[in-house]
């Protein structure tokens, strides 16, 4: 059995605008666009590899391809401190967002499209986050992270929760999106709409063992549109994203990958621009200590 199987077997026996200014809904396809994207080939990510592998009985299983910019840590947080931190959003009124989603905000407001932002109203995080983001910082990937801004939404199955295919704004976000994934475990779907094709090499036997890049010749390869990359989050783990899966995999979640209540955490640091020795550093910096003072209540 595959993860993404297991995965979907905990959902089924358990009980990024990722807010609506950061994620614009993407328009709906023709019928010829339908056409062209009902072939869907699934791959599922294995976190140990860094691999995504062609699913079980699909038309590339045993086919593999690396998968970069995903780093899964799972029991970030424990169960007490998962419960505690529900309990305290729970306070906080929940505003109703796109698709069956609930959310809670704490940034500033901005007008990705005008480029401009408010800081009116913005407190920084939630207490509660300040110990999520301090062991942030005692793993390699995340050493230097400084959130900005943390983006709560609640799923739902009752309301048919789900958010659709996109990629996080660049203007104002930068390189990592960090999201820790909770009450529910659920699978992120990833796709891609560039042109050209995924060069495969067969996995090993004995797979998930990493396959070595390089080792074997590719022997088959497939459209980079048709192909959709399952990555199982488990319950109170830490996903990252960085590289392609931060700025070229869109990622998203499907209704039915929503099997219980779920409710994420999702941070994001500030873009060069608003860095050191970026064109708004000061503004940057003033979006720093006010997030990091962690006397935020959702905006």
């Amino acid at each position: 059995m595959n993860p993404e199987d297991v995965m979907l077997s905990e959902i089924s026996q358990s009980e990024d605008i990722l807010y609506d200014s950061t994620y614009v809904k993407p328009p709906k396809s023709s019928n010829s666009q339908k056409q062209k994207r009902m072939k869907t080939h699934r791959f599922i990510y294995y976190a140990d590899t860094g691999w995504a592998v062609g699913a079980e009985e699909s038309d590339f299983e045993g086919w593999a391809f690396p998968f970069p910019g995903v780093t899964l840590i799972e029991d970030f947080v424990t169960p007490a401190e998962e419960a505690e931190m529900v309990r305290l959003m729970d306070r906080d009124p929940w505003k109703l967002s796109q698709s069956g989603r609930r959310k809670q905000d704490y940034g500033p407001k901005v007008n990705f499209r005008k480029q401009k932002l408010k800081t009116a109203g913005f407190r920084g995080l939630p207490s509660f986050s300040r110990e999520v983001v301090r062991r942030m910082g005692l793993y390699p990937v995340l050493e230097d992270f400084r959130p900005v801004e943390q983006c709560n939404l609640d799923y739902c199955p009752e309301r048919g929760s789900a958010i659709d295919p996109h990629l996080d704004d660049t203007w104002l976000w930068g390189e990592r999106l960090v999201s820790l994934n909770l009450l529910s475990p659920t699978v992120l779907s990833m796709s891609r709409e560039a042109p050209g094709s995924l060069l495969l090499c067969l996995a090993p036997s004995g797979f998930p063992q990493a396959p070595v890049e390089g080792a074997t010749a590719p022997g088959r390869s497939v459209p980079c549109r048709e192909v959709e990359v399952a990555v199982p989050l488990p319950r109170r783990a830490l996903l990252v994203l960085t590289r392609a899966a931060r700025h070229q995999w869109k990622h998203a979640i499907h209704r039915r990958h929503i099997g219980a209540r779920r409710v994420s955490a999702t941070f994001r640091e500030l873009s060069a621009e608003f860095g050191p020795s970026g064109r708004q550093r000061e503004l940057g910096q003033e979006l720093l200590q006010t997030s990091l003072s962690f006397q935020g209540r959702p905006t």
